[in-house]
């Protein structure tokens, strides 16, 4: 990822959608034009010169100091994921040469065996643990059984990581009816995530393949990524239309794995006695009854 033309555009476009009004600035004149906030007005919300902002804007962060880079997410109302985001890129732009080189040559993290026996233990929540760039390494059975949609998906390689992002824009029939109406919700929230990794990881070849290749085949996702919105993903609620079970309602809390940097648990939950919970217990069953025809005939496994 080139760190310059990230910052530029992020800033760029956190810049234009804060109004006068929305930072307590007057509006003189009634023909701005700009639609947002002109760059003397961020650095004078900022605390710093015209031309320092300017130089900012254009990408070089080299040298910035964290008051800065406080006091600019201040005046542009970042979150606390677009402040994390600028954070990141400010990092990326003042790593050494040999941090650099370092960062490109580190190898993709993997599950290990500790780890995946932890996700066999969570029986009845479907759990999985995934990478930055969205590939799912490992899930238990019953999260295998919740997302069997991406592993049937004509999207997934095999012998390759499920990756949600190519599952919602590279098969998007299935992925919407996966989603039901929140289908545009989980695309910008997928590209959000990605848009936060590069940050934390812009040499990552991986996820710069990743990015190229949606970019090159889905328009959805080029819109998108062109917006530079960050999240985070730590919990929240999702809704399912699952193909065998129905629709289910889940909670999910998101858990970093402190011995393995860019990973994190997911777990659903369902809210006991309601249709999820029962949904949930039937799709326990159905993913059971799946693997002991598995295990009795292996020519069922998944290619």
């Amino acid at each position: 990822m080139d760190v310059k033309a990230e910052t530029r555009e992020f800033l760029a476009t956190r810049r234009a959608r804060i109004t006068p009004d929305k930072a307590g600035l007057p509006a003189y004149g009634g023909n701005r034009r700009v639609p947002g906030l002109r760059r003397e007005e961020v650095a004078m919300l900022a605390g710093v010169s015209v031309d320092y902002y300017t130089r900012l804007e254009r990408g070089n962060l080299s040298g910035v100091s964290e008051e800065v880079l406080e006091a600019l997410a201040e005046a542009l109302q970042l979150d606390e994921a677009e402040r994390s985001h600028l954070f990141d890129l400010a990092r990326a732009a003042n790593a050494s040469g040999v941090a650099r080189s370092r960062a490109r040559r580190t190898p993709a993290p993997t599950l290990r065996p500790a780890v995946q026996r932890i996700l066999d233990a969570l029986d009845g929540a479907p759990a999985f643990v995934r990478n930055g760039r969205l590939d799912v390494l490992g899930a238990n059975q019953l999260g295998r059984a919740l997302y069997s949609p991406l592993y049937d998906s004509t999207e997934h390689v095999a012998g390759k990581p499920v990756n949600t992002a190519r599952f919602q824009f590279l098969d998007p029939a299935a992925a919407r009816a996966f989603w039901g109406d929140k289908a545009d919700r989980m695309a910008h929230d997928a590209v959000a995530i990605l848009r936060a990794e590069a940050g934390r990881n812009p040499y990552d070849k991986a996820l710069t393949a990743l990015v190229g290749e949606l970019s090159t085949r889905s328009e959805d996702f080029r819109r998108l990524w062109a917006s530079h919105d960050v999240r985070h993903h730590r919990s929240g609620s999702k809704v399912f239309h699952h193909p065998v079970v129905g629709i289910l309602e889940l909670d999910y809390e998101a858990l970093v794995l402190p011995a393995d940097p860019g990973l994190q648990l997911n777990v659903y939950t369902a809210v006991p006695n309601t249709p999820s919970d029962d949904a949930l217990q039937l799709l326990a069953s159905w993913a059971a009854t799946q693997a002991q025809e598995t295990e009795t005939n292996p020519a069922n496994i998944n290619k």
